[in-house]
This record gives structure tokens, sequence and C-alpha cells, in this order.
């Protein structure tokens, strides 16, 4: 099919894209943070609402980028090197700092399931890491001379989408003890950590080495 990458850039975009899922951001956070302080359905609410805004930034980003890249070699040599940087960038912050989960316990307001999903629309929506992230690695996977880099790109992004449910889901299932291995194993979370920054800074170096011809 014209749309799907070849099956080696789909096992490593999968293997990639699963070890992403696992990092602990702004989503992660809210969607945890409602499980453990006001029920699992609100938690699967504000992972939906995530969910939502990840299918947004797939129908958007992957038209938008080939038709820049199409148009400019300019523009394709500054979204490779701000895009090496920022990857390079999201690496460091991950080994500097680690990933970020941080989880207020206690009684959350009581908010309408609707509510809660807007709320994980909007934190994904509104986040410029989301945008970068997809500006930056999507097109790892997708080469600029393809025809069809636009339905490639627009498959991955649903199909990252469609990755992250099942594992995020799993993680408000498994909540509690999700976290409390978090606190009580470290060294998982700097595997994760490490692992993040490797990926992150092997598709820098690939990025820089593409070529627009």
């Amino acid at each position: 099919m014209f749309f799907l990458p070849s099956a080696e850039a789909l096992a490593a975009f999968t293997v990639a894209s699963l070890i992403l899922a696992l990092t602990p951001g702004p989503d992660m956070t809210l969607f945890i943070g409602q499980t453990l302080t006001a029920g699992r359905a609100r938690g699967i609410a504000a992972m939906l609402g995530a969910c939502t805004g990840l299918l947004v930034h797939s129908m958007l980003v992957p038209f938008g980028l080939s038709a820049l890249l199409v148009a400019s070699a300019a523009a394709f040599t500054a979204i490779k090197i701000v895009g090496a940087i920022y990857l390079v960038w999201l690496g460091y912050q991950a080994v500097r700092h680690g990933s970020a989960l941080t989880i207020k316990h206690g009684a959350a307001k009581q908010k309408s399931l609707g509510q809660v999903y807007l709320m994980g629309l909007g934190v994904n929506l509104l986040n410029p890491k989301i945008v970068m992230f997809f500006l930056t690695f999507l097109p790892q996977f997708v080469s600029v001379n393809d025809p069809n880099a636009a339905g490639k790109l627009l498959f991955l992004g649903l199909y990252f989408t469609a990755l992250g449910i099942p594992t995020c889901a799993l993680l408000i299932f498994m909540a509690e003890k999700f976290t409390a291995a978090l606190r009580k194993s470290p060294r998982v979370m700097r595997a994760i950590d490490w692992s993040f920054a490797g990926i992150m800074g092997a598709f820098a170096v690939r990025l820089l080495l593409a070529r627009n011809n």
C-alpha cells in the first residue's frame, strides 16, 4: 500500500513509539493523576482527550510539513538543524533532570467526564513540544523524496496514536502499581530516560544526514 513505510522503518518506529509512550510527560501526568485522585473513568477520559489531540496533530503536521519541504530547500535545511538541536535537547533534559511524573495525591475537584476529556485535549493541543515532536520524529521514517510522503506521515501519526492508546490504558489500570514501582525503583526510570535520550540522539544524527534531493 502506498501509505505504508517499509517493514524495517515500521519496526523501528514501533519500538521507538512504545518507549516514548512509557516516558512520562504532561499527558501521562494528567491521566494518571486523574486516575489516582478521581478514578479510572476520569483517567480514561483524560487519556482520550490527549489522544484526540494527537489525532489533530497527525492530520495537520504531515501535510503542512510535506508542502513546506517540497517548496523550499532552505526550509528543509532549517528544519534539519532546528529539529536535530531539539531532539538532542530532549535527550539531555531526560538524562539531566529525569522524566517528570508529578502526581499529587488527595481529593480531586469533581468534574464531569466531558470536562476531564477537554482538559486532556487542551493539555495536548497547547503543548508546543508535541508539535515539535511530530515535526522532528515522524520524518525520520519517510524519505523526503517519496511522492507518498504525506500519506505515510499521516499513517505514522495515526499509528503512533493507536499504539499509545492500549499502552496508556494499561498504565491507567495499573496506576497505583506503576507509580509505586517508579518510586521504589528509580533505576527503572533512569533506564527509560537513557533509552529515550539514546533514541533522540540517534534521530538527531539521522535527521542531519538526510538529503533533500
